[in-house]
């Protein structure tokens, strides 16, 4: 699939905003330690800004970015549809969560519900732009069960990296109890993606000519003896976009080594160097990489990605 760029800075921003926000929701319902009320304000008025940029940038992929309140409507039958009415839910939540901060004692009565819901809608939207994805059996690589855990887990990993910088700088007291959890996040977030690598790379295709027309055996196919066209297409263009097997290999290296090896080794770092502005430049290290990570993480999803209708134009398996 044609890596649309607008598309990754929603998944890759977005989810680190909901993942930030979930990772907040959850320490104040459960209440693990005092949250500063200055760090509580300024981190989750950074993840809903992260979010609505984010959904602001997916409206540009659409031909009429003016009707994206129509994608609404089809909640019972569409992740898409699921998916945005999980992102509008959670601003709700997410607002008076970080007024609850702004204005102590405000929302008392409330805040428990509230910490709960800001999660739930969080984590809820992540679920729900990985299933539009996984659900699609027309592209094997997106219909895999790896693809829903990976993108909830590298939303949370971005998202407590944020959460750390922000400690670093306004109550580095408190970062200690992020460090193993962070390290634990990116170094599942970095076993996940080989691992699912090695699944689309190995295993068998469920489609090819034969199964698309019904010739010959499942295990020999049958060849075209011309294509349906002489010019590149839409369709072409869009679904069979291709990467060089080598080029594919270079950028899954640098992935593994900028969204898991080196967010994880400067997080260990901070936690072995107690100086408050070692703290702040890794962790500022730790985010720059992580999100660049999975930016490039995003794009090799998509271009590595093969729609079946590439079978009518000359591809033997996809």
């Amino acid at each position: 699939m044609h890596p649309a760029f607008s598309v990754i800075i929603f998944t890759s921003l977005s989810g680190a905003g909901y993942g930030s926000l979930a990772i907040l929701g959850a320490l104040k319902y459960f209440d693990f330690f005092v949250i500063n009320p200055l760090l509580g304000f300024l981190s989750s008025m950074i993840a809903i800004l992260m979010i609505t940029i984010g959904l602001i940038s997916s409206t540009t992929h659409l031909g009429h970015p003016r009707r994206a309140w129509r994608a609404l409507s089809q909640w019972r039958s569409s992740w898409l549809s699921r998916e945005g009415v999980f992102a509008v839910l959670t601003y709700f939540p997410a607002s008076i969560f970080c007024l609850s901060f702004l204005i102590p004692g405000a929302f008392d009565e409330i805040i428990n519900v509230v910490c709960l819901l800001t999660t739930i809608f969080s984590l809820g939207t992540i679920y729900c732009t990985a299933k539009i994805y996984s659900s699609l059996k027309t592209i094997r690589q997106w219909n895999h069960q790896l693809v829903m855990p990976i993108y909830l887990i590298i939303g949370l990993f971005d998202g407590a990296i944020l959460l750390l910088v922000l400690l670093a700088i306004f109550d580095s007291s408190q970062s200690f109890h992020f460090h193993y959890f962070i390290i634990s996040l990116g170094t599942v977030a970095g076993l996940a993606k080989i691992l699912y690598w090695w699944s689309i790379d190995n295993a068998d295709s469920k489609s090819n000519t034969s199964t698309a027309t019904g010739l010959g055996t499942p295990q020999e196919g049958v060849s075209m003896l011309d294509g349906p066209t002489t010019s590149e297409t839409f369709i072409m263009r869009e679904m069979g976009f291709v990467i060089a097997r080598k080029h594919s290999r270079r950028l899954r290296l640098i992935t593994i080594l900028t969204l898991s090896i080196i967010p994880i080794s400067a997080v260990y770092l901070i936690a072995q160097d107690p100086m408050l502005i070692s703290q702040i430049i890794l962790s500022l290290i730790a985010i720059v990489f992580s999100y660049f990570g999975t930016v490039i993480e995003r794009w090799l999803f998509f271009a590595e990605a093969k729609h079946v209708s590439m079978l009518y134009y000359g591809a033997t398996k996809v």
